[in-house]
């Protein structure tokens, strides 16, 4: 279960908790956010520390048993070895398929670089075999906004490298039929009931909550602090009427690396806000790179 804070609200919890969940080790910092990720160890994140931290709830063998039970087959290896790690409300949506419910899964990608290593394909592969066993539909996010914002890329070269991303994701076989692939840059301009619901979780936080949550500057630019309000649309079906029949109470599965985690625990406090479905989330630990265990495998992504 999810660590519960009696007096203030998980939104205002992530604002006290300061810029995403610095993980105190020996003395010194493990640091995981959306765009970096650094240890202060040799062997890597600590990732116990890490859930608790984020207040996430750590994979054990009764739920990888229920996945198998739920499914009628062994759990995905990513799953049984430990690669994904923790989550949040997965036995709700496990719930869910027991009793023929709907729900949808969500991942997305940030198209910083031409080809995507092998990092950035692991919540593609798991993601691949989720969509695989419930058969349910799937959105892909590009924001090839996000990195128009943090990089030093033109537009034009931002929407470039989403589309050679999406050749990438295309070629992991996901269901044609039941899977939408998105650049933000194309999208949320031709759709009204996203940049609705966008105005809606804007509305709900504040500049000074957005600044503790994600540590944005005063120096940044005003694009980067209303950004994870798009990326927090997306886990709502609502957002898209042209898959969900403009139905709002079909809730998500997002499977994504921890790094991710806080716009989705600010997706979550919003959430009921505005009378949508809390999203799940199933995350999986970093690539490391080659360098070693002391980073994800490279910062481009």
């Amino acid at each position: 279960m999810e660590d519960p804070t009696a007096s203030v609200t998980q939104l205002e919890k992530l604002v006290i908790d300061g810029v995403n969940g610095a993980v105190k080790k020996g003395g010194a910092d493990d640091f995981v956010d959306p765009w970096s990720v650094t240890s202060a160890s040799a062997k890597g994140v600590d990732y116990d520390k890490l859930i608790r931290r984020f207040g996430s709830s750590k994979i054990d063998k009764d739920l990888i048993d229920r996945f198998e039970k739920v499914l009628g087959q062994p759990a995905h290896h990513l799953l049984r070895r430990g690669i994904f790690f923790s989550h949040r409300d997965v036995h709700h949506i496990l719930d869910l398929h027991e009793q023929k419910k709907p729900f949808f899964l969500y991942t997305g990608r940030g198209p910083s670089s031409e080809a995507m290593h092998l990092g950035h394909l692991i919540p593609f592969i798991f993601t691949k075999w989720l969509q695989d066993v419930f058969d349910v539909p799937l959105v892909i996010q590009l924001t090839d906004d996000e990195k128009f914002l943090w990089r030093d890329l033109t537009l034009e070269e931002a929407r470039r490298l989403a589309t050679e991303n999406a050749k990438d994701i295309i070629a992991i076989g996901f269901d044609i039929e039941k899977t939408f692939i998105f650049s933000d840059l194309d999208y949320i301009g031709c759709s009204p009931d996203f940049y609705h619901n966008m105005c809606r979780i804007q509305k709900c936080v504040t500049f000074n909550q957005v600044k503790g949550i994600f540590g944005f500057g005063d120096s940044d630019c005003i694009g980067k602090i209303s950004f994870p309000a798009i990326q927090a649309a997306t886990s709502f079906s609502s957002s898209f009427p042209q898959i969900f029949g403009g139905r709002k109470d079909i809730p998500c599965l997002i499977p994504c690396a921890i790094d991710q985690d806080p716009y989705f625990r600010m997706t979550r406090d919003v959430a009921p806000r505005i009378g949508y479905p809390k999203p799940a989330l199933i995350h999986s630990s970093f690539f490391p790179a080659l360098q070693g265990a002391q980073t994800k495998m490279s910062l481009l992504g």
